[in-house]
């Protein structure tokens, strides 16, 4: 039974996570169409990925910088391909302080642009390289059809730009970030990932290859939770990011750039929502362990509110980030229900009975009903609640990959792929040319997601052809409908 005021997935699934979003306290719409207002609990969940990610950053090498809102028009336009993907999305501020700009700005879409004219002032001898450097910002791309979180007119987001001396160092710093992306989404986020190479339809404006991290979410669509540029020397050339090398002779650098958004927040909802609200996994959860308590007289409210003030400090000195829920003149029922909505992985009750018994009732979200409830003895607490979290979180990934098995397979033709997408992913052989794609996009509105890379060892493999076309196989790929 759904919680009041959510759509049952099962009804409506874009209304139910849209109500999920909005009765969570994630986001909600702002003034200006297709822009959002992060609520504290969503924004929290941010910080929780960008804590995860930028850690991860650092150890690698790399240091955050900060670059303006504002680019010059000519900028954007000096890089052809690149230009020609973003002008859809761009927003032009031609006025400022009353009067026409002598050129207009474009309000930051990415940052290529601006990173390579700092680049070739910044890097002159092979001694500078490689440069790494991330940012985290806002960036703004109009969208025609937006939804929160998932595709908004602004989010957030970091985005890192590096160069290198050679096209190998640089190839490996583009699957570098991807191993990191797939780390945080599937160890933090506990939402699975596809790593693999977009087609050449499918990849960034100006790079010469780009490499995704694709999850399934709750109703079999697809979304792209991050990308990894190899922008070879396109860059380069277009703002001359020289360098002289050990042999005192002119080079061009090779850049790459990488990315990772607020969308990952709507794919930890859509992953593992239900019709109660959220489940979070415990590594980003704001709050792992809410305490409840229980109490019908002024007696036994002072003894449990001491009680569980005392459960609090343990859990507290356990590293466990816990929530004394101390409102008056709510159910338990309710409060329940409202923790429950909130996705909180561990709720923990306390009564008179728990308080003579010196135990807690522990109510897992990811377990519903009694087969997730379980006493616990106060002693040594901190010890079970983390690895009941532990546990929970181990759970919360294994779950998500077993249904995204359960969805994925492989389309001998065109008509096995047509039948697949109706409720999952089709794995075909891909030609993957643009008459193709746009072919299946147009009869099936399913999109090439990507070219998994655990099962192209090689490409192009011999003997291979598309399964719609006909035509050489590039080679193996998915196929989904996708947000």
């Amino acid at each position: 039974m759904a919680t009041q005021g959510v759509t049952p997935r099962s009804e409506d699934y874009s209304r139910w996570y849209t109500d999920v979003v909005k009765l969570a306290e994630l986001a909600e719409n702002a003034p200006v169409r297709g822009c959002m207002i992060i609520k504290p609990y969503g924004y929290e969940l941010w910080e929780g990925i960008k804590s995860a990610l930028d850690c991860r950053f650092k150890a690698t090498g790399h240091r955050n910088a900060y670059f303006p809102l504002f680019i010059p028009m000519s900028f954007i336009e000096k890089e052809a391909e690149h230009v020609e993907g973003f002008k859809p999305e761009l927003a032009i501020v031609t006025h400022g302080g009353g009067s026409e700009l002598e050129e207009p700005l474009v309000v930051r879409p990415t940052s290529e642009t601006l990173f390579g004219e700092a680049y070739a002032r910044w890097i002159q001898s092979y001694r500078d390289l490689p440069m790494l450097i991330n940012q985290w910002a806002n960036v703004v791309r109009w969208e025609m059809r937006p939804r929160l979180f998932l595709r908004t007119t602004e989010f957030l987001w970091q985005e890192g730009h590096t160069a290198h001396a050679t096209r190998e160092e640089a190839v490996e710093e583009t699957l570098k970030i991807l191993d990191i992306y797939a780390d945080v989404s599937e160890n933090v986020c506990a939402v699975p990932v596809i790593k693999g190479r977009k087609s050449p339809q499918e990849k960034f404006a100006g790079a010469d290859d780009t490499y995704t991290i694709e999850s399934m979410m709750g109703n079999v669509w697809a979304l792209q939770g991050a990308t990894s540029h190899f922008l070879g020397q396109n860059f380069a050339k277009a703002f001359n990011i020289q360098f002289l090398d050990e042999n005192n002779e002119l080079q061009l650098v090779w850049t790459t750039s990488w990315g990772m958004t607020t969308r990952t927040v709507g794919a930890i909802v859509m992953t593992h929502g239900d019709d109660k609200g959220l489940r979070l996994p415990p590594a980003l959860a704001p709050i792992q362990v809410v305490i409840v308590p229980i109490w019908k007289t002024a007696e036994e409210r002072d003894s449990v509110f001491a009680f569980a003030g005392e459960v609090k400090a343990q859990l507290e000195g356990a590293d466990v980030r816990v929530h004394l829920d101390a409102r008056e003149g709510l159910s338990p029922g309710f409060r329940f229900n409202d923790w429950e909505m909130r996705g909180v992985p561990v709720r923990l009750e306390i009564g008179p009975r728990d308080v003579a018994a010196a135990s807690v009732m522990l109510s897992r979200r990811d377990v519903p009903g009694r087969d997730g409830k379980m006493p616990a003895p106060i002693g040594n607490l901190g010890a079970t609640v983390n690895g009941l979290l532990n546990e929970i979180q181990a759970a919360m990934l294994a779950s998500a990959k077993a249904f995204r098995a359960e969805h994925l397979h492989e389309a001998a033709t065109y008509d096995d792929l047509k039948r697949i997408v109706e409720d999952g992913w089709a794995l075909i052989y891909h030609c993957g040319t643009r008459e193709c794609e746009d072919r299946i996009k147009e009869e099936t509105k399913a999109t090439s997601r990507c070219f998994p890379l655990d099962l192209n060892k090689e490409w192009e493999p011999k003997g291979k052809t598309c399964s719609v076309c006909g035509r050489p196989a590039f080679g193996r790929a998915y196929f989904a409908r996708a947000y």
